[in-house]
């Protein structure tokens, strides 16, 4: 038996089928999963994500402990309730987690992957020495992701008049601190909705509300073919330890001004820039197979320039075709993937496929 977020209960009432997913019981679907996938790009569907790993960043110290930590600046975060998206590198580079970071009235709030935690919590504890800095883990929250067209007016809702007014108003990247509870329009799916970080006790009678109001249950197999239409990455797959955030489509989440900000990992993901340039290192891309057959991570890729591999692959059930993240040489043109032995020709496209719906790339 894995660990449990306080919504188990929930997820065995709504008929999921649970599996381990990093050590934790986490439904993987309710019954069809390209149903709910179809959902959250149609109506809304609530995702329960409790197991991603909540930390509370404080103190005189946090921003610049922060600004050290992270390859983006949180010195962009001006005001509480304004978020980014950044890595979280080792001195060579390589990404140790990705992660969101809000500005909260007491320091940041990060939000880490839960099959990380345990050495994302000793890196960011291993970091702290001449900082006067707190960083405390927060498993007394639960977090609860509403996703799609109908989403934010559907949570409004079921709000009193204050509380839904200000969920109603978010914008794209910001939350708002409301008593226990904190709702921000982040997510994972390339689509409107807000996330709910609120008390774990407190979990189960949200997740009751929004069902009630026909919000559907979505499982992590909806979850990770939605991410994918959106050009996300997967940390595990798409991005690790091993790999730079320049050979995964997110250098631009690096903030090298000021230039003397010394963050973890700068000189080797500078250097990492200027290989790529000129072309000794690879880029993360997108694949569209519109014909037969389904691009699958671990497939072996040719191009006009050399080999690569696909990262993630799926059937998109958006585009109804096959989509796929690849690492290929920089520069190629021509993109040809082995699928069960037969050599089929894909296009290459911008690592974004479908956003609000609808179809992105050409």
């Amino acid at each position: 038996m894995g660990r449990r977020t306080p919504l188990y209960q929930q997820h065995l009432n709504a008929g999921a089928k649970i599996v381990d997913f990093a050590g934790w019981d986490m439904p993987i679907n309710y019954g069809s999963q390209i149903e709910e996938h179809n959902q959250v790009r149609q109506a809304a569907g609530v995702f329960d994500v409790s197991h991603m790993t909540v930390v509370d960043v404080s103190g005189t110290d946090a921003q610049r402990y922060l600004r050290h930590l992270l390859a983006n600046d949180v010195a962009r975060l001006k005001e509480p309730g304004q978020a980014l998206y950044s890595a979280m590198l080792r001195t060579d580079g390589g990404v140790s987690d990705d992660l969101i970071v809000y500005r909260m009235s007491f320091g940041y709030r990060i939000v880490v992957n839960c099959a990380t935690r345990d050495k994302d919590l000793a890196w960011m504890n291993s970091q702290t020495d001449g900082f006067e800095v707190a960083v405390t883990e927060r498993p007394d929250l639960a977090i609860l992701a509403v996703h799609g067209p109908s989403s934010i007016e559907t949570a409004s809702a079921l709000l009193d008049q204050t509380t839904g007014e200000a969920v109603a108003g978010l914008k794209n990247f910001r939350g708002e601190e409301l008593g226990d509870l904190f709702v921000a329009r982040t997510g994972y799916t390339g689509e409107k909705g807000v996330e709910f970080i609120v008390p774990a006790e407190d979990a189960a009678e949200l997740w009751d509300q929004l069902l009630a109001a026909q919000v559907k249950p979505v499982g992590l197999g909806a979850r990770d073919t939605l991410r994918l239409e959106a050009g996300m990455n997967l940390y595990g797959q798409d991005m690790d330890e091993s790999t730079s955030p320049v050979v995964s489509n997110m250098a631009q989440t690096i903030a090298f001004e000021p230039a003397d900000r010394d963050f973890i990992g700068r000189a080797a993901v500078t250097d990492d820039l200027a290989a790529q340039a000129q072309g000794n290192l690879p880029e993360l891309i997108g694949l569209v197979l519109e014909g037969r057959g389904v691009l699958r991570a671990g497939q072996a890729v040719s191009t006009d320039r050399g080999e690569g591999q696909i990262t993630s692959g799926s059937y998109s059930p958006t585009l109804k075709h096959s989509i796929a993240l690849a690492r290929i040489p920089t520069g190629s043109t021509t993109c040809q993937v082995d699928i069960r032995g037969s050599v089929t020709e894909v296009r290459i496209v911008k690592p974004n496929f479908v956003r609000f719906g609808k179809k992105v790339f050409e």
